[in-house]
Order: C-alpha cells, then sequence, then structure tokens
C-alpha cells in the first residue's frame, strides 16, 4: 500500500507542505496533515455523500489504500441529521471511518437543485427533496454543521453559478462566495481543522483568476476550484482549471472538486493539483462499466461471455485477482448485487492506484513522460476520445 496515514504532526499554519516538485511539469507530491493522520499527495478521495461509499464496507475502502474520504453536509442535515450524528458519537464513528473526512458544504446544490432553493445574501432556504420541508443555511451555520460532524477538512458555503446563466450571473455568484468566505473564515476552529476556500468564476478565465487572488488575500489554509466539470466540454474544463491553479498559492494545497475521467486527473496532476473527488468509480460500477489501465470496459458485452482473461491484467485489485471477465458478466446481466460491488471496488481500487503510481512516478521524476503514455493508451483504448 503506499499512501500511509501517521500520527498527525504538531498543529500547524497551514496543514500542506509540499516534499517534491516534478522538473517537467507543476506535478508535484505533498502531505496534507489532518486530526486522523497524514495525508500523500495528489489523493483521490472516494465519494461518501450519505456517510457510504456506495457498496462498500470502510474496511474495503481502505483496502484498497483511501485514508482520506468525502461527504455532504447537505445531505447529511437532511438524513439522520445533526444530532442523530452527535449523539452516536461524529460522524467517523457514526460511518465506522477513522481515516479523514473532507465534508462538501452544499454550494453545489445551490446550482444541481435550483428549482427547490432560494438565495439571498444571508444564506440559502431548500425545499428538501425527500420530503418538502424547508431548510435554511446561513455560511455561518454550514461551518457549525461541519464542527459538529467533526470532520477534518470543511468547505464554505459558496454560490455555484451554472456556466449557462451568463457572466453578469457568474461573476455575482462569485463576488457573493468571496464575502461569505469571509464570514466563514472569521469562525473559530480547532486548530487541527480545516477550512478551505472555494474558487469560482465560471468558465471565464478572468473572473477565476481574479477570485483565486480574492481567496488567497485571505489566507485560507487550502483552496478548492468548484464549479468545473458540470458539462462544459472538457477541454475548456483542463483550460479554466490550468489557469486557476496557476493562480493559487503554491505552498497550500490544491482541491479540484468533483472531477473526472481518469486521464484527465492525470493532467490535473500535471497542473498542480492534489486533491480529487468524483462519482465516477462507483455509479459506473453500478452500471456494469470498469476503468482499466486499458481504457473502460462495459462488462455487459456479448465478447466477454466466455472471457477467462482478468479485468484488468495490470491491476493487483482483489477483483482482478480473482474474477474472470465472463464471471463478471455473468453478475453484471443477471442484475446480481455483488456485480456492482466488485466493480465498484475495482474502480475505487484503479483510481486510488492512479494517484499512487503518480506519487511515485513524481518521486521519481519522470511524472509527464509516465503519465502521457498512460493517457495515449487510455485514450487510444477509448476510441480516441479527448
Amino acid at each position: 500500500m503506499d499512501q500511509q496515514a501517521t500520527a498527525a504532526a504538531a498543529p500547524r499554519d497551514a496543514p500542506f507542505r509540499v516534499v517534491q516538485r516534478d522538473e517537467s511539469s507543476a506535478a508535484r507530491r505533498g502531505v496534507l496533515t489532518t486530526a486522523h493522520g497524514e495525508i500523500e499527495t495528489p489523493v483521490f478521495m472516494p465519494v461518501a455523500t450519505a456517510g457510504t461509499v456506495k457498496g462498500l464496507t470502510p474496511r474495503q475502502v481502505r483496502e484498497q489504500g483511501a485514508w482520506l474520504v468525502l461527504a455532504n453536509t447537505y445531505h447529511l442535515i437532511l438524513r439522520p441529521g445533526l444530532e442523530v450524528i452527535e449523539e452516536l458519537g461524529g460522524l467517523h464513528r457514526f460511518m465506522g471511518w477513522d481515516g479523514a473526512i473532507l465534508t462538501d458544504s452544499g454550494g453545489f446544490q445551490i446550482m444541481s437543485l435550483c428549482e427547490l432553493r432560494q438565495l439571498s445574501e444571508e444564506g440559502v432556504e431548500f425545499r428538501s427533496h425527500l420530503d418538502g420541508s424547508k431548510i435554511f443555511l446561513s455560511p455561518e451555520s454550514v461551518v457549525d454543521a461541519q464542527r459538529r460532524l467533526g470532520v477534518d477538512v470543511l468547505m464554505p458555503l459558496d454560490v455555484c453559478v451554472a456556466a449557462t446563466e451568463g457572466r453578469l450571473a457568474v461573476e455575482a455568484g462569485m463576488e457573493r462566495t468571496t464575502r461569505w468566505a469571509e464570514r466563514q473564515l472569521a469562525i473559530e476552529l480547532p486548530i487541527d481543522r480545516h477550512l478551505y476556500g472555494i474558487v469560482q468564476g465560471g468558465l471565464e478565465a478572468d473572473l477565476r483568476r481574479r477570485h483565486a487572488g480574492q481567496l488567497a488575500a485571505l489566507g485560507f489554509p487550502g483552496y478548492a476550484v468548484g464549479g468545473l466539470s458540470v458539462g462544459e466540454d472538457r477541454r475548456i474544463t483542463r483550460e479554466i482549471a490550468a489557469e486557476t491553479a496557476a493562480a493559487l498559492p503554491a505552498d497550500r494545497s490544491r482541491y479540484l472538486m468533483g472531477v473526472g475521467l481518469p486521464q484527465d486527473l492525470l493532467r490535473f496532476v500535471g497542473m498542480g493539483y492534489d486533491q480529487f473527488d468524483c462519482v465516477m468509480p462507483t455509479r459506473n460500477g453500478r452500471n456494469g462499466t470498469c476503468f482499466t489501465w486499458n481504457g473502460r470496459i462495459n462488462l455487459r458485452l456479448a465478447k466477454y461471455r466466455s472471457s477467462n482473461e482478468p479485468l484488468d491484467a495490470g491491476c493487483a485489485c482483489y477483483v482482478c485477482s480473482n474474477f474472470s471477465l465472463g464471471y463478471l458478466r455473468h453478475l453484471a446481466t443477471s442484475g446480481e448485487m455483488l456485480g456492482a460491488q466488485l466493480a465498484s471496488l475495482h474502480n475505487v481500487h484503479f483510481y486510488l492506484d492512479l494517484m499512487g503510481r503518480s506519487r511515485r512516478h513524481i518521486e521519481a521524476g519522470d511524472f509527464s513522460a509516465w503519465s502521457q503514455t498512460a493517457i495515449e493508451r487510455i485514450e487510444d483504448a477509448d476510441g480516441g476520445s479527448k
């Protein structure tokens, strides 16, 4: 297992430190210090929105090499509620996870659930998508909720605006995000809990640079980049991500939220990003699609019916070491629960291994050459998808 959690070091102003840089790109290896151990970066965070990585036990997630997962404050407030989680010992104990946890705030839901919310300078009122009840989130209450959950890395409430709404709306949301960030940064937190700033700005490069500068001036211990990979062309995502990474402080962790395909993660590592999350591994696994070093595999295809080959000969996970493609196809086409579990397990392992190999190649000094070869291999197998 490449990534290890150790006892947390003494608290410091900046919980992140760069330990090695790649000479031919902006990629870097780093260490993020949390109350639940030191996290080696670049790192992929499996998504546990409601306190669970879908289909997998915490032990299985840990055995794949994960020490940091992502949960969602908005969803946990709705169900089961903060009081229940507090009564049961906090989010770590509640979900049986002894590693670190990062929680998203609900800012993305401002965009994704736009028909169910009312936005103001004070915060956002949602009409629950579960039962229609009303819930009001202010910037301050969101930070307090994450403090009560007991998580390691907190995301502030921000205003995520769809780029299709136009520049004026994107700029207004960005400026409100800055005002909310100032309010949230003033809240006192335990020294070993870290509140990141979130950069918005849509698909406007100048707005992204401006917002990165505004938040950098506030001195957050880390920075996230939100509002990308929400339907725009992937080439545009990469262009804006590169512009934004270059505008963020080099001595703080950079977290690119909600991305993406394996080949794009390698590109983002090369831009200098350190943290990633995405629902793709488990969502695709539940639908019978697996990621491999030779591109994506649709397990339902008839050509795998009698295949005795492993899913990915270059993968050492439990699935690839024990089951044939023929068996995995049988599970997928039969709708067996185990099929979704095994595919999700492999995909989570693959994403974590992708980051582990990235760290090793940054250390070896050949990340650029290795990653370019891997990107070309994956994309050629996927039909040249760029």
